[in-house]
Formats: C-alpha cells, sequence, structure tokens
C-alpha cells in the first residue's frame, strides 16, 4: 500500500507471520496528511518468499530498497515486533534517509553467541512448529476475541513453510545485530510498549513506570519510552487512541 501525501512519509513495517493490515487504523489515519507506506514481507500476506529468503537482513533490505525506490527523504520507520528488527536493519542500511523509528512492543529474543542463541530458538520451537506458533501467538492477548483467534490461526497457517527456519535467525539476528543497528540510527527513537516477555515467551503487561531489559536498552542508545497499560502485544490494533497520537507526535 501506498497512499497519501504530506512530509514527513512514513513506512509500516509488521511483525512475525503477520501482514500490513496489521496497520490498518494507522494507515487509515495518517494517508490524511502523510505519505504512507505498508509492504507485506517476502512470505508474508502476499508477497511470495521461499523460506531461505526469510530473514531479517532481507527484510531490511527489502525496506532500504523500497525507500530507496521511492525516493523518501526524512522518513520515519514503523516497526511492530518482529518489524522493530526489519526496521532498525534498515535504517543502518539507510542512515541519511531515516528521521527516526518507533517500535511497537519490541522485543530480544537473543543475546551473548549468537551460534548459541540460534541453537537454543531451534530447540524452543521442538519438533512440532504448529503447536510451538499456537502458543506463542496465544500468549500475545490477554483478552480473549474474535481478532486475536484469527491473527493465531493466520499466524499458524501462513508461516507454516518458513517460520521454523525464520524464528533462529531472528534470534541470530538478535544477538549479532540490535545493538550495532541501534547505535548506527541518527535520528530519534521512540519504543512505545504494552508487554514484556520472559525466557519461556510468556507475555505479561506493563505498567506505566515499570521496564525490562529491552527497555533498558533502549534506553541506553537514547530512546523515549512510552508505555501502554492494560493492552496486549498488538498494541497498534488493540490502543490506536493512544499509538496513533504517540506517533503523530513524535514525527511532527
Amino acid at each position: 500500500m501506498h497512499e497519501g501525501r504530506g512530509a514527513p512519509p512514513l513506512v509500516f513495517v509488521h511483525g512475525f507471520a503477520c501482514a500490513h493490515t496489521d496497520w490498518k487504523f494507522q494507515l487509515e489515519q495518517f494517508k490524511k496528511t502523510h505519505e504512507v507506506v505498508a509492504c507485506d514481507l517476502r512470505g508474508h500476506g502476499a508477497t511470495p518468499g521461499r523460506p531461505h529468503e526469510c530473514s531479517i537482513e532481507h527484510y531490511g533490505g527489502d525496506v532500504a530498497a523500497l525507500v530507496n525506490n521511492l525516493e523518501l527523504r526524512g522518513v520515519f520507520l514503523v516497526g511492530h515486533s518482529m518489524g522493530c528488527r526489519v526496521v532498525l536493519e534498515a535504517a543502518r542500511l539507510l542512515p541519511k534517509r531515516v528521521a527516526g523509528v518507533v517500535l511497537i512492543d519490541g522485543s530480544r529474543a537473543g543475546s551473548g553467541d549468537p551460534d548459541a542463541a540460534e541453537s537454543a530458538a531451534r530447540a524452543a520451537i521442538g519438533g512440532n512448529y504448529a503447536a510451538f506458533a499456537e502458543n506463542l501467538f496465544r500468549q500475545m492477548f490477554f483478552k480473549p476475541s474474535a481478532e486475536a483467534n484469527a491473527i493465531v490461526a493466520r499466524a499458524v497457517r501462513s508461516s507454516a513453510a518458513f517460520g521454523a527456519e525464520l524464528w533462529p535467525r531472528m534470534a541470530r539476528w538478535d544477538a549479532a545485530m540490535v545493538e550495532s543497528a541501534l547505535a548506527t540510527v541518527r535520528g530519534r527513537i521512540l519504543a512505545i510498549q504494552s508487554t514484556t516477555r520472559g525466557a519461556d515467551l510468556k507475555r505479561s503487561p506493563l505498567k506505566p513506570g515499570e521496564t525490562s531489559p529491552w527497555l533498558e536498552l533502549l534506553t541506553s542508545y537514547g530512546a523515549r519510552i512510552e508505555i501502554v497499560p492494560d493492552t496486549g502485544h498488538f498494541t497498534q490494533l488493540e490502543a490506536p487512541q493512544r499509538v496513533n497520537p504517540l506517533i503523530a507526535e513524535f514525527c511532527r
């Protein structure tokens, strides 16, 4: 999707096993005042992609190429969950074009030795990826709803071909690249956070004033932190009335 006019341009990047439609409330609002772009990453939504092509490095390169091809300047990259990694990788590749990044409910899946982080992520999946994905996404919602059920079903179905490969690669990128990517962001960083996740992948809601290792890492790189309480992992879908004004003010 590419609509609207007005600066600065905004590029929205979805999460693991998700799609650009997860930004529906943001796209509808911001296309009235900004040039907005939202894409489906390889293997997601309407974009084809072979499993070996599904990685943060490829995704970041794709988003960087999109920004270049559309000749966007002073752009703000907005990522959700895995998309936080993708926009940081894209910003690392395009330091002069990116004015800032917005990270919505991100996390860090691996640290220390990249090989060990990747191996631990593979072990967490075990021999049943569908069960792993079902549990992973169920943990993202604190209140049952038809929309939550649809998102979980979509995630399990859509990621069957690539999920067991992408998840460990994501952990490896976290261990090897996240700090260097944060260090290369020339623009501002805003983190909009609603949950935190334990080593067992179980999510819990954050309250104002609380922090986490992920938020402490972002703070060390100068990020501004905004907590959205009483909300699950899909912050932009569950609390657009909080998320949209934060994005608008940050990009103003």
